[in-house]
């Protein structure tokens, strides 16, 4: 199977910005550094303070492999304003 695709999308809020930079930072190491994970953080443009987390993996079985820290995603949480968008895309063989 190919390559898969997972995005989180959501909008956080305006006045913790600053908290959520520093926080992306973490996640960042967190994910490539300790996991050895594909994953960024972008922002929308145009629209300010609505981010996007893209993670890639190399097949399905790495996906399924994935976990959250708990810490960093509870911190996360707590920024965000509104709902996340979840997609899960994969490459056909």
């Amino acid at each position: 199977m190919g390559k898969v695709i997972f995005s989180i999308s959501y909008d956080i809020v305006p006045e913790k910005r600053e908290e959520y930079l520093a926080l992306t930072q973490a996640m960042k190491n967190h994910f490539r550094t300790e996991n050895g994970r594909e994953y960024s953080v972008f922002e929308v443009k145009g629209k300010k303070n609505s981010f996007t987390e893209i993670f890639i993996f190399k097949n399905i079985d790495e996906y399924n492999q994935l976990e959250d820290n708990d810490d960093l995603v509870g911190q996360l949480e707590t920024l965000i304003s509104g709902k996340m968008k979840y997609s899960t895309l994969i490459e056909p063989d």
